[in-house]
């Protein structure tokens, strides 16, 4: 396997970054997860766009688009990757070892690995940490994931596969690498921004591909839906089967299936067109 790093492609044994990367010492970075299919990567300009509004909330200056772009096809075809997962991190670069970020450039890496199917139905567990929907990074998409670690091994614990989260004031809010829709009375939903999730591109999608909409819904919500799903770049659209332990009606139900096909017909448009 290679690693493009910091313009250069090089096996992965040889990429490496110094210890005092800002982005090992603090967390200081954004990142981006991107789906390959037959060898093409998926919905590029979107995660570029959402990779370049995480930056500019941290402050970090990032390599033109076109050299993005340049290094995810460079690393396709060097390895070969037919479906394969890509992901690009930026760092601030090396610091001192402190908060306060260094002078100069960012470290920017991109790599792949292969991925299978995305998986069937799962079950999910909400976690007594809330998200902070009025924090400096909600809505970034940051390295800075302790958080989720913590959250997503509660809930593997549990025989859950995603951790889900409230926000401070009760509300819905979304999983640790996922955004959560929820179908009540034949309606399909999911939290707005403003709840403090992720402006997830597979959420977005599905957004514009179905009759879906935004709404503030308390977190019981959840486990009282007739059907829910969740939605990410590798999961794609996954049924939940289960919330705490609590098996819903239907997985996948008939709302579910919709939004499941839409995005694979959206897929099959823009890979294979």
């Amino acid at each position: 396997m290679r690693v493009w790093i910091d313009g250069r492609l090089v096996d992965a044994s040889e990429a490496h970054v110094t210890a005092f990367d800002h982005g090992l010492l603090t967390g200081d970075g954004v990142f981006e997860t991107l789906k390959v299919y037959a060898g093409r990567a998926f919905a590029v300009r979107r995660h570029l766009e959402r990779l370049a509004r995480s930056a500019a909330g941290l402050g970090l200056v990032l390599p033109d688009a076109s050299v993005l772009r340049g290094a995810l096809d460079e690393l396709v075809a060097a390895d070969g990757l037919g479906d394969a997962r890509l992901r690009i991190t930026v760092t601030g670069g090396p610091s001192p070892l402190g908060s306060e970020r260094g002078p100069g450039p960012p470290t920017v890496i991109v790599a792949g690995a292969p991925l299978g199917p995305p998986p069937g139905p799962t079950d999910v567990a909400t976690v007594p940490w809330p998200r902070n929907e009025r924090g400096a990074l909600a809505g970034l998409k940051t390295i800075s994931y302790g958080e989720n670690v913590v959250a997503l091994h509660y809930a593997r614990e549990r025989g859950a596969t995603e951790a889900v989260f409230a926000n401070l004031v009760g509300n819905l809010c979304e999983g640790t690498g996922t955004n959560v829709f929820v179908c009540i009375d034949g309606r399909v939903l999911t939290p707005p921004l403003s709840a403090g999730c992720l402006a997830g591109v597979t959420r977005d999608l599905i957004l514009e591909l179905t009759d879906a909409s935004e709404d503030d819904l308390p977190l019981v919500a959840l486990a009282d839906a007739d059907e829910a799903f969740l939605t990410s770049t590798t999961r794609e659209v996954q049924p939940v089967r289960a919330v705490d332990g609590r098996v819903l009606p239907a997985a996948p139900g008939t709302r579910t299936k919709e939004a499941a096909d839409a995005f694979t017909a959206l897929v099959r448009r823009e890979i294979d067109p």
